[in-house]
């Protein structure tokens, strides 16, 4: 590890700082930090994006789930809670998504919610060949949706970006009479574009396509108002900005209409209508519970309940405007900072298309990215080939650290000690 350092601030006398002190002091969601861990206070993390902070209220949870419920009632906790917790925890996060109770399901890994409802989307439009999603979707959906696609004996339409903003225009000309499903990440995960859900819905609609949303970017720092658009299908993952801790389960909408005609294509036994009459043939449940798999994984499900009942609590419309201005005060610090010294912004300027996540570009971004982690104490993250990516949890940032990690930034490039690094990448990035 390089032994440089520098100074690691604050930086009382430094353009932005007095601003950031302002905006702090006006904060209505600053007491909700104090319901987070935190054990390094030099520490800046500016990638909730990523991996949400830890609940306090969640090594509760988890404790008593673990001792009482598991050590204690043992397989009585099936029938004493256990068995409905996906839909009673889906139904709190109902709320956040615009859907109504029922509509929501805690169930599996985010690509396998994707599988599940694209292949239930393919089959339900059989005589249209073509998939549509574009080049910002994450590889993983892409990878989802091509298999899909071509298990059904179609093909995927990938559309072509400036890799910053979605092409909507684009988009909007390959949906034909023959596509059977747009699928999109609501706010992309390199950039942070976030499409208008409602728009490209009813567009897709025009032409008879179903559409499927990922809103695990946008799910807890943006609105999302799923029955307000008339959305068909949607996933998500809980621990980003809902702070449900590493492979947290994902969730899955289904709008009510759509539950009783669409086919899980995964038919196992959580799904069914009798699990516990261990018939061999399959009978589906009826509604969003046709949608579940296997059994689920109660200690994590229990620890994604308190992320996202803070989240809740906070509301969603203080969360957004809060994300607005952490964006848009990083964005000025990007520029009058580190704009001069080579770092573009790799992010959409208008704020009504943007999420809660910024993300700088050079050449060297994966080492500045180890440096910034080393010897700045700030946490990003690295997105290829040439992307540091900031993550603005409205929850546990504050305006004072952003201002802090830009200045520590600035002052790395500036001392050149990102050059000590290594090129080569960790496996996780």
């Amino acid at each position: 590890m390089p032994a440089s350092t520098i100074d690691l601030g604050p930086f009382p006398d430094t353009p932005g700082h007095e601003a950031a002190v302002a905006a702090d002091a006006d904060d209505p969601l600053a007491g909700f930090r104090d319901r987070f861990v935190e054990t390094d206070p030099e520490l800046i993390y500016l990638d909730g994006n990523s991996l949400g902070r830890l609940p306090k209220a969640t090594i509760a949870n988890v404790d008593e789930a673990v001792r009482r419920a598991w050590g204690d009632r043992l397989i009585r906790s099936w029938n004493e809670g256990w068995w409905d917790l996906p839909v009673l925890v889906a139904d709190q996060l109902a709320p956040l998504l615009g859907a109504g109770p029922g509509e929501v399901l805690m169930s599996d890994s985010t690509s396998v919610n994707l599988y599940k409802l694209a292949s239930a989307a393919v089959a339900a439009r059989a005589d249209r060949p073509r998939v549509v999603t574009d080049d910002l979707n994450f590889p993983s959906d892409v990878h989802v949706l091509r298999g899909v696609a071509r298990r059904g004996g179609g093909e995927l339409d990938v559309v072509a970006s400036d890799g910053v903003h979605g092409p909507i225009e684009a988009i909007e000309a390959a949906l034909d009479e023959r596509t059977a499903l747009l699928s999109l990440s609501h706010t992309v995960f390199k950039s942070g574009y976030t499409y208008d859900l409602a728009a490209m819905t009813a567009r897709a609609h025009e032409v008879g396509a179903l559409v499927l949303w990922d809103l695990s970017h946008s799910v807890g720092a943006v609105p999302v108002d799923l029955g307000g658009a008339g959305a068909d299908l949607a996933v998500g993952c809980t621990y980003k900005y809902l702070n449900g801790g590493p492979g947290s389960p994902a969730f899955l909408y289904v709008r009510r209409e759509l539950q009783d005609e669409l086919a899980n294509p995964i038919s196992a036994w959580w799904g069914h209508d009798d699990p516990f009459g261990f018939d061999l043939g399959f009978a589906p449940a009826r509604g969003i519970r046709r949608f579940h798999t296997g059994t689920m994984p109660m200690l994590s499900l229990v620890g994604a309940e308190p992320g996202i009942a803070v989240v809740a609590e906070a509301g969603i419309a203080a969360i957004r405007a809060k994300s607005e201005a952490l964006v848009a005060f990083a964005e000025s610090l990007w520029r009058s900072k580190l704009e001069p010294r080579g770092i573009g912004w790799a992010s959409p300027t208008d704020a009504a298309h943007r999420g809660s996540h910024a993300t700088l570009a050079h050449p060297d971004a994966w080492r500045i990215t180890q440096a910034l982690i080393e010897v700045g104490r700030v946490l990003p993250d690295f997105r290829t080939p040439d992307n540091l990516r900031l993550g603005f949890s409205p929850l546990t940032t504050s305006f004072v650290e952003i201002h802090t990690a830009m200045e520590r930034l600035r002052r790395i490039v500036d001392g050149g000690v990102h050059e000590q690094y290594r090129v080569e990448r960790s496996p996780v990035t």
